[in-house]
């Protein structure tokens, strides 16, 4: 799997590469230091991955991960953040990243973040998604029903549209309703924006 590192500080770009050397399976392509750099990249490479800062001259982390995930949607942005407070994370999960990770995350939970955002599952590091609690905490305009929390809890756990048909043994079509449901009800845009929204509601358990 094909990574492109994204930061505006070179000292954590060495680091970033040297704690993925330790997987076979992942290779770092290509390092940027802007927002504008990574553009270019992701364009020349192709990446299965991103690993995108947040907080960069020129074109930041946020309109970054917007472009490449309407130019390039076989690439996946995942965000590293310094703070699960940072006031553009969220913004750049509405953008189209499949998550976000702190970036004093261990060397193994950085490897399996990468894989998994690689498969287009999403990665959310719990200490983020609690500390995003306070600032997205706010009513539902409308309940959640059971099916519609179930389907989601299982959305958090990385299964597809497919995979949660099967476990829940109901059509895909009625799963993509019961999704669309909940993006309404919690005015978000995608699946990775919902899991955020459910779990700093408490609408989900926080992982651990």
């Amino acid at each position: 799997m094909s990574v492109v590192v994204v930061d505006d500080h070179p000292v954590v770009r060495v680091g970033l590469r040297g704690m993925l050397a330790v997987a076979d399976d992942l290779v770092v392509v290509g390092e940027a230091s802007s927002g504008d750099e990574a553009l270019v990249l992701t364009a020349a490479l192709r990446p299965d991955v991103v690993l995108m800062d947040l907080r960069m001259p020129g074109i930041d982390g946020v309109e970054a991960t917007g472009r490449i995930a309407a130019r390039f949607p076989g690439t996946r942005v995942l965000v590293l953040t310094t703070y699960g407070t940072d006031s553009g994370l969220l913004r750049a999960v509405e953008a189209g990243a499949v998550g976000y990770l702190l970036k004093d995350a261990p060397i193994a939970v950085l490897v399996d973040a990468v894989r998994s955002a690689a498969r287009g599952e999403t990665v959310l590091a719990p200490p983020a998604a609690a500390r995003l609690a306070d600032r997205q905490r706010g009513p539902v305009t409308e309940r959640l029903t059971s099916r519609e929390v179930e389907v989601l809890r299982l959305v958090a756990r990385g299964l597809s549209n497919v995979e949660i048909a099967r476990a829940l043994y109901i059509g895909e079509s009625t799963v993509k309703t019961h999704l669309l449901r909940t993006f309404a009800k919690l005015d978000v845009n995608d699946r990775t924006a919902a899991v955020t929204v459910a779990l700093s509601r408490g609408i989900l358990p926080a992982p651990t």
